[in-house]
């Protein structure tokens, strides 16, 4: 599983914003850290997740793979 493509187009544009990738026991976890001080809020609305950073959004499809979607201190968690 790779990161949204909307979140790697955010993040090539701004240095502030980071994703990492980690396989680990058969598992892909991605974090995609916003940046200090912004605060991320997640919806979402059938298949499409809605995070809110600061003052940007973007929306991105979830696909079957990801088995957990979650926001925690800021940054966004997928899970597969």
């Amino acid at each position: 599983m790779d990161a949204p493509r909307t979140l790697q187009s955010a993040a090539a544009e701004d240095e502030d914003i980071a994703i990492t990738r980690r396989d680990v026991d058969g598992q892909t976890l991605i974090v995609v850290d916003f940046g200090e001080q912004i605060d991320a809020k997640l919806d979402v609305v059938g298949d499409t997740a809605i995070v809110v950073a600061g003052d940007r959004q973007f929306e991105f499809e979830v696909t079957d793979e990801v088995t957990d979607l979650s926001v925690n201190d800021g940054m966004l968690t997928l899970r597969s």
